[in-house]
């Protein structure tokens, strides 16, 4: 697991077009980070969120692997890639509620895709739940039947579980991830389906849960991994640290070693506390 962190801070690094030096700068030493990359050093949990930070790792701002078409015209369907991967969500909502972005709108789909974007966007936007609730339940209802659940549907459900868990609707959450999650690990794998197992491990965070949102992210990395993917395990690790540096938190008269312990048995490795 402790490779896996490295590759992905780097992969990331590199997207960004950033030097060890820029990224290790007034957080630790070059070398230190060239050592967490190349898999020799694991940080704690401080210094893998300073370093999430300075990448731009976010909890909450993320993109799908792949997007969802909500038209045969590839203009707009660029256009809501770039307005999501931008994380430009007051743009993103004033494009879909346009005419003339629903008049593009044609397949069953292509509805379930455009519901489902929509209902992010109010997510991200509204001051209260219910239009993020509804465009999402939208995004469901309007699924094809299929024997199996497609991965759309599931990232809607995981989404609007994600809603109700913020509502504070406990028990509704918890229903909507058991949809979202059901049989997923017999799914036909798509990368959009490792999004699902990180917002879970986020719902259980947001509901106070640390164990099961511990689990989840695990589950995550190993569902990940076990497909040759990095999509979303940059964002794993700063979960992962997340959690770790909230149980810290919960008794600060613990000695640093004992602190350290959740993140030390998370990737079975040595932590280092110094940077």
């Amino acid at each position: 697991m402790i490779s896996q962190l490295g590759i992905s801070l780097k992969k990331i690094r590199r997207e960004q077009k950033l030097s060890q030096k820029e990224v290790a700068d007034n957080i630790c030493s070059q070398s230190m980070l060239s050592a967490i990359e190349h898999g020799k050093y694991i940080p704690n949990a401080a210094l893998l969120l300073a370093l999430c930070e300075k990448l731009s790792i976010s909890l909450n701002d993320i993109s799908l692997a792949s997007d969802f078409n909500i038209s045969s015209s590839q203009n707009f369907n660029g256009k809501l890639s770039y307005l999501c991967n931008q994380h430009r969500y007051v743009e993103l909502k004033t494009f879909l509620v346009n005419s003339a972005t629903f008049d593009q709108v044609q397949t069953a789909t292509q509805t379930q895709a455009y519901y489902y974007y929509l209902g992010v966007a109010c997510l991200h936007v509204d001051a209260t739940w219910d239009k993020a609730r509804q465009n999402l339940q939208l995004a469901i209802a309007s699924g094809e039947e299929q024997l199996t659940v497609t991965t759309l549907t599931r990232v809607a459900l995981i989404s609007l579980a994600l809603t109700e868990a913020k509502a504070s609707q406990k028990t509704r959450a918890l229903d909507f991830l058991k949809q979202a999650t059901e049989k997923i690990d017999k799914a036909f794998y798509e990368e959009n389906l490792n999004i699902v197992f990180y917002l879970a491990a986020l719902i259980y965070l947001e509901l106070d849960d640390t164990k099961e949102s511990l689990k989840w992210i695990q589950a995550g990395i190993k569902f990940s991994t076990s497909h040759n993917s990095h999509y979303m395990l940059a964002n794993c690790y700063r979960l992962l640290a997340q959690i770790a540096k909230k149980s810290e938190d919960l008794d600060q008269e613990l000695e640093a070693r004992k602190r350290s312990n959740l993140f030390k048995n998370l990737f079975d490795e040595k932590v280092f506390d110094d940077f």
